[in-house]
């Protein structure tokens, strides 16, 4: 008899055809049992391959394992890593890696790339970055104004917000540009139990409009025209139907931004021609003084961006329906500030 062959004792012999037959252990630990059985009967190495779907070396493996140390040799041993040891020194080791350039020539870092830079733990990389408030994949962006003038200027439009004149009308006027009129080439598939409306790929560009408004900050209402172009004349046409909407003896305070339009020679003169209007302009690179933007936003997501138009006046017409409906139940933006220098921590 070989000195590698496996002879098995009757409580061996026991064991394993009570493993071999088993429904509840592991596979992997019911796949060995088998293996040794077959190789205790003297099945060859292609007859367990081809039945137990296994390889040469790992026969080999799982022998040599149980010569040596008979059915414990069966058992899986997987030390895995250590426990990391969160110390202050460690920590300070993972926030000040994070902080530096991946020199792999990624731009930002992932948990198991800066554990095995530091030579800790994914886990302990997360645990860090989750107290000290890090994530390293999210990126914000910013815009910073270069306006001289940008203190008096904000402070006088949030004035008109926080303490409008008395009896007098606000107005934030702007003009969202280049709006596609987008047609699906594919029909829309709608919304179903687990399913989101899904749009097809490929559309067709019937052409495009731009959309005067003006939102009334006392009462949230919105005064919407559509147009081919955007021109100073349109935009002055657009600010004439503005004032109509009030009362022949009320101030008029309008909000704008520093778009050329806004600055040409007939817009320079519209207040002139109409003492009651005043302009007031924010500062350069920041629409987010303007109310209107908002309701351009929520405009995009609720008409524009998932809508369906087979031409420019079906767009047209869509927005306008929209912004009757908006107006019909407006309410007024609660525009808020708050000074930073006043918080104290404690």
């Amino acid at each position: 008899m070989a000195s590698d062959s496996i002879v098995l004792t009757d409580s061996q012999q026991l064991e394993l055809s009570r493993i071999a037959q088993s429904r509840s252990l592991p596979t992997g630990y019911v796949f060995r049992g088998r293996m040794i059985l077959m190789l205790a009967e003297g099945a060859s190495f292609s007859t367990i391959k081809e039945r137990l779907g296994t390889t040469a070396p790992t026969i080999i493996r799982w022998k040599q394992r149980f010569l040596a140390a008979g059915m414990d040799g069966l058992d899986t041993k997987h030390p895995g890593q250590s426990a990391s040891v969160l110390t202050p020194k460690l920590r300070t080791r993972i926030l000040a890696a994070t902080r530096k350039q991946p020199k792999d020539g990624s731009t930002h870092w992932s948990c198991r790339k800066l554990a095995a830079t530091v030579g800790v733990s994914k886990d302990a990389v997360h645990r860090v970055w989750k107290e000290a408030g890090l994530k390293p994949h999210r990126l914000e962006r910013y815009m910073a104004s270069d306006d001289p003038d940008f203190e008096s200027k904000a402070a006088d439009v949030i004035g008109l917000y926080l303490n409008p004149p008395q009896h007098a009308a606000v107005f934030c006027v702007d003009e969202k540009t280049a709006i596609q009129a987008l047609d699906r080439l594919d029909p829309v598939l709608p919304l179903s139990p687990g399913r989101a409306e899904r749009h097809g790929f490929e559309y067709y560009r019937h052409g495009t409009l731009s959309l005067y408004a003006a939102l009334d900050t006392a009462t949230g209402r919105v005064h919407g025209k559509t147009a081919s172009r955007h021109t100073s004349r349109d935009f002055i046409a657009f600010l004439k139907e503005v004032v109509a909407l009030c009362p022949c003896d009320q101030r008029i305070h309008i909000i704008l931004d520093n778009l050329s339009a806004h600055k040409t020679v007939l817009v320079k003169e519209f207040p002139e021609q109409n003492p009651r209007v005043r302009f007031h302009f924010i500062p350069t690179y920041s629409s987010w003084l303007n109310q209107v933007e908002l309701w351009f936003a929520k405009i995009e997501r609720e008409v524009i961006a998932r809508g369906v138009f087979t031409f420019v006046s079906d767009l047209a017409r869509k927005l306008r329906r929209y912004i009757n409906a908006y107006s019909a139940n407006a309410r007024p933006i609660l525009w808020k500030y708050s000074d930073p220098s006043r918080h104290v921590r404690r």
